[in-house]
């Protein structure tokens, strides 16, 4: 179980990176009307969190 928590974690971290790239992206694009349509902002406050959450119970499970 642990493993499997550990494994979810470095999932969220690594969309935390991913959606951080490309809100990165985003501000420094050229046509401005091109905004696009994924929050990437709430998705990675939403990994993150996530990713707190699953290392506190894996944490606490081990």
């Amino acid at each position: 179980m642990q493993g499997a928590l550990w494994i979810g974690v470095g999932a969220m971290v690594a969309l935390v990176g991913v959606s951080g790239l490309a809100e990165w992206r985003r501000g420094r694009r050229r046509d401005l009307d091109r905004v696009g349509w994924m929050p990437w902002t709430f998705i990675q406050i939403m990994a993150l969190l996530l990713a707190i959450v699953g290392a506190a119970l894996a944490l606490k499970a081990g």
